[in-house]
């Protein structure tokens, strides 16, 4: 038998997990799921814009050779002046990565910097993909809180108490998946200071940072802590819609001194890559420098937010749901009264519901939470078929609350 590595053990990505995959068994045997899972805009109507998908065709034969490793030059400046126009100067060309998505760039990020050991402080709940990374290259994991109470803002008391002399880095996603929160300045510049103190670096995932709702803003983590290594990550998957053409950038930002070996390191590994999808990279100027259409969408009458808007409201009417109201991203991350159902936990929750209504969803310790009464919904789905997975997941819950449970009039 020929056994897989032993650095896998612990690694897990749910979302695409053994839940996932009895839907996909299902769907074999005539079944249709309603998927409430992922965050891929596409197969829902979200198309990737029109002059997007020009410049892509347009540049076709200019792709057909190896790119440069760290990405084409004019795509790589367009990011530099997207930045710089954000609060983040002084980038070097030179530390500007492009890659295939933000998941490329997040396990090279990690690769180049990880000694076997080494402590990265990561949210609770996370994107799986950020606590895999970290176990796949050696690196222990230490999640720090985030607070429900508080629009699942990181608390900063907490981060400082899970610090240890193996600390190497702190992990922020702002917006936020799965919860949808969005970090004020005065929280990132908090825990800035904290990398400042404790020589941490910086990753921000930012992703999502145009999908913002009831008029927030978002500023960037290097733009206020300019003396501080922080290595921004973002792309065209979500803001742009574009997930299938895998365009993702990484900035690394801080003072040369700090910065020069581990970019030598970053270097070598986009070397060895040897380059990322050109074809691509040819839209990445169109898309940060051309209309974004992103902006209707989180309007108070744009789709996403009449959807973010339904969802929540139907969540919330359904007795024993709670959740926050997310503001930014297009997920919401549900709470479950555990006490009012006869399901043990979270997992048992997604898989009965799958079974029984067809309807997928992620389980909340898929996140890494800590207690298992929680999951995610993706708001994606067109309204009619979102309408009827929401109504599905409460005709569930109805039929597995507990005899004792109280009911709900009005």
């Amino acid at each position: 038998m020929v056994r897989r590595s032993s650095r896998l053990d612990g690694v897990n990505y749910e979302i695409r997990g053994p839940v996932y995959e009895r839907a996909l068994a299902l769907e074999k045997e005539g079944h249709s799921i309603i998927r409430l899972h992922i965050g891929n805009p596409a197969p829902f109507g979200f198309d990737t814009p029109e002059p997007i998908r020009r410049a892509i065709v347009a540049n076709l034969d200019k792709a057909q050779g190896y790119a440069e490793s760290k990405g084409i030059l004019e795509a790589r400046e367009a990011v530099r002046r997207h930045y710089h126009a954000r609060g983040v100067a002084g980038v070097s060309l030179e530390n500007i990565f492009l890659g295939n998505g933000v998941s490329d760039l997040i396990l090279m990020a990690l690769q180049g910097l990880l000694e076997p050991g080494d402590e990265v402080l990561l949210p609770t709940p996370d994107y799986p993909l950020w606590t895999s990374a970290v176990r796949l290259h050696g690196g222990r994991p230490v999640h720090y809180r985030c607070d429900e109470g508080a629009d699942w803002y990181p608390d900063p008391a907490d981060i400082r108490r899970r610090i240890t002399p193996r600390s190497r880095a702190i992990v922020l996603i702002n917006p936020n998946n799965p919860t949808g929160a969005v970090y004020g300045d005065d929280l990132l510049a908090e825990i800035a200071d904290i990398a400042r103190e404790h020589g941490l670096v910086i990753f921000s995932d930012e992703i999502y940072d145009k999908i913002l709702y009831d008029g927030l803003t978002h500023t960037p983590t290097a733009a206020l802590a300019p003396d501080v290594v922080c290595v921004t990550l973002s792309g065209l998957t979500k803001n742009y819609r574009a997930a299938g053409f895998r365009a993702g950038w990484m900035v690394v930002s801080g003072a040369d001194r700090d910065t020069a070996s581990y970019v030598e390191g970053l270097t070598l590994l986009a070397n060895m890559r040897v380059c990322s999808n050109a074809i691509a990279q040819q839209a990445i100027k169109t898309a940060l420098e051309g209309y974004q259409c992103i902006d209707d969408l989180v309007l108070p009458a744009g789709r996403l937010r009449h959807q973010r808007d339904l969802a929540v409201r139907m969540i919330r009417e359904t007795p024993g749901l709670s959740c926050t109201m997310p503001k930014g991203a297009f997920y919401l991350f549900a709470k479950m009264d555990l006490e009012r159902f006869d399901f043990r936990n979270d997992t048992d929750f997604v898989i009965n519901l799958l079974t029984e209504e067809k309807v997928l969803v992620v389980q909340g310790s898929g996140f890494n939470h800590p207690t298992p009464d929680h999951f995610r919904v993706v708001f994606l789905p067109r309204e009619e078929e979102l309408v009827e997975g929401l109504r599905r997941i409460g005709s569930f819950l109805r039929r597995h609350t507990k005899v004792s449970a109280p009911v709900l009039e009005g």
